[in-house]
């Protein structure tokens, strides 16, 4: 008998609690697995389940063994699947999650090339700036930006995103331009509130080493959305900390001008993230190393 049958046998009457009815899910007979349960016993030199007429138990050995083999059994059935797909042409769906700004001003349209490329593999995209949970929510992976927090997690960099510091020159006319990053504490801010701590915005400090310094900004417009603040800071009303790939368009027209730039901070990482699975599936590692190609010709500005 083979031994990944006896281990699976185990796993699934540990389960479902009795030999009939791990052989009904498995589609085989109550005496066969109870024959297999058997054998594996018989294999490691322990007794897995304690048996009456009436009750079907694990014993510690057996509840311990249980739950090491039964991740490496998800393991082989991830890696038997994900072998399975590579020799073939890629389907199946991919559930995403994005940053809304992201997503619409620069994802969408590399998430287009590839479906144009893998013509069977449907994606599901939400673009939103609420940091879903992956795996309660069913995702299979999410993109994010900045620091990240949640350590459960797989993470691969695509690239990186520049932050700008930009008012328009009606502003700038009215209430004069900052020339270092004390002066910020002088100027109407227009607050982003999806950055991590929007009161307060990093700096470098402008020396050599060019260590980050945080400046505590005050505004009266406050924006859980960066296309906002790019329009109110357009408009005059302040200056905002935009993402490069929001800003790029309005200072090429002129419409803002890019502040302190000898103080840019380091750009913030681009990732995308995922369950820690043991062998990720084929299709969503097609995915990664489109966006991992395409982000190194094509970095957000």
């Amino acid at each position: 008998m083979d031994r990944l049958d006896c281990d699976r046998m185990f796993v699934t009457v540990l389960e479902t609690g009795s030999f009939s009815a791990a052989a009904l899910r498995l589609g085989t007979s109550s005496s066969q697995a109870s024959k297999l349960v058997s054998k594996l016993e018989q294999q490691l030199g322990v007794q897995l389940f304690k048996r009456s007429t009436r009750a079907l138990s694990p014993t510690d050995v057996g509840r311990s063994y249980y739950e090491r083999v039964k991740h490496l059994l998800d393991a082989f059935e991830t890696l038997d699947a994900s072998v399975r797909e590579s020799a073939t042409t890629p389907t199946g769906r991919l559930k995403i999650s994005a940053p809304g700004s992201f997503g619409t001003a620069v994802l969408s349209q590399v998430l287009v090339a590839f479906a144009r490329r893998y013509p069977l593999i449907e994606l599901d995209v939400s673009f939103s700036d609420r940091a879903v949970n992956i795996v309660d929510e069913g995702f299979d992976m999410a993109i994010r930006i900045g620091n990240l927090s949640d350590s459960s997690l797989v993470a691969r960099k695509l690239g990186e995103v520049h932050v700008r510091i930009a008012a328009s020159p009606v502003y700038l006319e009215q209430f004069g331009t900052p020339q270092h990053w004390r002066d910020m504490a002088q100027h109407q801010c227009i607050i982003d509130t999806n950055f991590r701590d929007p009161w307060h915005w990093p700096f470098s400090d402008g020396n050599e080493n060019r260590e980050i310094v945080t400046v505590p900004v005050r505004g009266r417009l406050r924006f859980a959305n960066t296309e906002a603040c790019l329009q109110a800071a357009v408009a005059g009303l302040g200056i905002a900390r935009l993402p490069g790939f929001i800003a790029a368009p309005a200072l090429l027209r002129g419409e803002v001008v890019h502040l302190l730039a000898n103080f840019d901070t380091p750009p913030l990482g681009l990732f995308a993230v995922y369950p820690p699975a043991r062998h990720l599936a084929h299709r969503a590692r097609l995915l990664i190393d489109f966006l991992v190609t395409h982000f190194t010709h094509s970095p957000p500005a």
